[in-house]
């Protein structure tokens, strides 16, 4: 303790000092700019009334001993400059103080050199003629100043140390020698002088109130034991080192470990790669997911770090076990895929019958339009089934083959499949933009189109209109339609959802459109978003990464 004193109060004393110093130098450098500027408005003054009467022939008479003199032309062209031949120097148009004179009137600027070392002032006026004179000189800066007077400072600095040793040491000897003998165990019974008598009524009270403390953490403790372990997650909680300090029983069986892992490192308990990963993303990043199968069953795991004074101080671990939800979302994908193989026939069908129409069994004048068109849009809607049966194989991993994409010609083409019910619906569909190419799969990209440009003549108003816009590797697709309300937008990719089930049923919507539109969305790496508002319309926006 004595030495702490003692070098504290030798510190504080040269600081003292080398701030007085600095607020000193400071005020006096302050002091002397000041005046050596109003000195630079007194000679630009006097400059500007010789100038405007004589011209060149007074300013070649003024002696550029102190101050340097510029006379600026109109469009910043040096007329004339006391230091240097005015036809080599560049223009001064872009001067700060050159531009301000010409706007107010008077300018000023100061610049630095790139040494720091020098500073040089500026004052400009302008001219009855619109010319500007320009007149400046150069001063030491602080900086400057401070490192010409650094061995009188190191001299002083160095008497006062000593001075100030002389003096600490002695008032620290005569303040630590009571401290000394002081009992902590029972600091009320100790006989010291005055002064040290609330310092020891505080660590009397402090030793109370730490007792407390203690017998309340605990109560804590107990009762938070008791909470989590009848939890049925797994929770555990880390330090900032990533060592254990709870872990409930869940967790204990899940990673097969007991209480004795306490003050161990979560890594010596659990060494997959994914969960190092997690924990040491989420003590860094403050958040953290990882998915594990252990012993036939999946697990989710959550991890946050816990912060105390915006310091990490540790993180919480949950593990959940999402099994059940898993096969869920399974079961669900089956039916789909089921659905849709019943689908299949009747769609078969409706080509058979559209190879009927084109035989000639109606009348010859109709047929090729509508024949034409039905065979497309009922090849098109087996495709669409297959793709559907591929969507959930991709779920498994299924890799398809790729091709690069012209996505405005396919755009193209696809509102050329949609132009009759388009037309129907009294909807005008435009395709614009400059068009990008995506490394991907033909089929599940015009769905893409597809179904959002149907969802959007069919959910569209008469008289209305539709755009697809494919540029700088983005597709939008935006409408004129009814919009969606706010509390079905983030449902209405999911599949089998419809916002509404009598208009959905009414135009043939099956509720799996925008699904397929977002699993082949991120099947390609991209970003789908979605803006809209009831009654103005939709937009829906899709980011490609063509990269991947």
């Amino acid at each position: 303790m004595t030495s702490k004193i003692f070098r504290s109060t030798v510190l504080v004393a040269v600081i003292v000092l080398l701030c007085s110093l600095g607020v000193v130098m400071g005020v006096l450098h302050n002091h002397f700019t000041q005046v050596q500027v109003e000195q630079l408005k007194d000679e630009l003054s006097l400059a500007v009334t010789g100038t405007e009467q004589y011209g060149n022939a007074f300013l070649e008479n003024v002696e550029a001993d102190r101050f340097r003199v510029t006379w600026v032309d109109t469009d910043g062209t040096v007329l004339f400059d006391t230091q240097a031949d005015q036809t080599i120097m560049e223009n001064h148009a872009d001067r700060e103080e050159i531009r301000e004179a010409m706007e107010t009137g008077f300018g000023s600027a100061v610049r630095t050199s790139a040494t720091m070392t020098e500073q040089t002032y500026y004052e400009a006026q302008k001219l009855k003629d619109g010319t500007v004179l320009r007149i400046s000189t150069n001063q030491e800066s602080a900086l400057s100043l401070m490192i010409g007077m650094i061995w009188p400072i190191i001299l002083i600095a160095v008497l006062s140390i000593g001075l100030s040793a002389l003096l600490a040491r002695r008032m620290a000897r005569r303040i630590v020698e009571p401290l000394n003998k002081l009992d902590l165990e029972q600091p009320l019974k100790n006989e010291v002088y005055e002064e040290i008598s609330p310092l020891l009524h505080r660590i009397h009270r402090q030793h109370n109130q730490i007792q407390m403390q203690v017998e309340k953490m605990k109560r804590k403790a107990d009762e938070f034991n008791q909470i989590t372990a009848s939890m049925q997650e797994g929770l555990v909680l880390l330090d900032s080192y990533g060592k254990i300090v709870s872990i409930n029983p869940a967790a204990q069986k899940l990673f097969e470990t007991d209480g004795d892992c306490i003050g161990r490192d979560f890594l010596m308990i659990d060494r997959t790669r994914a969960m190092r990963s997690a924990v040491n993303d989420a003590l860094d990043k403050g958040r953290a997911y990882a998915r594990e199968n252990r012993n036939g069953r999946d697990y989710q795991f959550d991890l946050s770090c816990i912060k105390s004074d915006d310091m990490v101080i540790g993180a919480v671990i949950l593990a959940f076990d999402i099994t059940e939800r898993l096969n869920s979302e399974q079961m669900r994908r089956e039916f789909s895929a089921n659905v849709s193989h019943e689908l299949k026939t009747p769609l078969q069908g409706i080509i058979g019958s559209a190879e009927l129409l084109e035989s000639g069994m109606v009348k010859p004048e109709d047929t090729p339009r509508f024949v034409g068109h039905i065979r497309k849009e009922a090849a098109r809607l087996v495709n669409l089934i297959e793709d559907i049966i591929r969507l959930s194989q991709l779920d498994e991993g299924v890799e398809l083959p790729t091709e690069k994409v012209d996505m405005l010609a396919l755009a193209e083409d696809v509102k050329e499949i949609l132009d009759t019910s388009a037309a129907e619906m009294n909807v005008r569909v435009d395709v614009t933009g400059a068009g990008f190419a995506v490394m991907g799969v033909r089929r599940m990209l015009q769905e893409i189109i597809y179904n959002l440009c149907d969802n959007a003549i069919k959910y569209n108003v008469p008289g209305g209109s539709v755009t697809i816009h494919a540029e700088n590797n983005r597709l939008v697709v935006s409408d004129t339609g009814i919009g969606i309300p706010a509390e079905h937008k983030d449902r209405i990719f999911e599949r089998f959802y419809r916002v509404d089930k009598s208009h959905s049923k009414a135009s043939g919507g099956t509720g799996l459109g925008l699904s397929i539109v977002k699993h082949a969305v991120q099947y390609h790496h991209g970003i789908i978003t979605l803006q809209s508002e009831l009654s103005k319309g939709t937009t829906i926006s899709v980011l490609f990464d063509t990269t991947a």
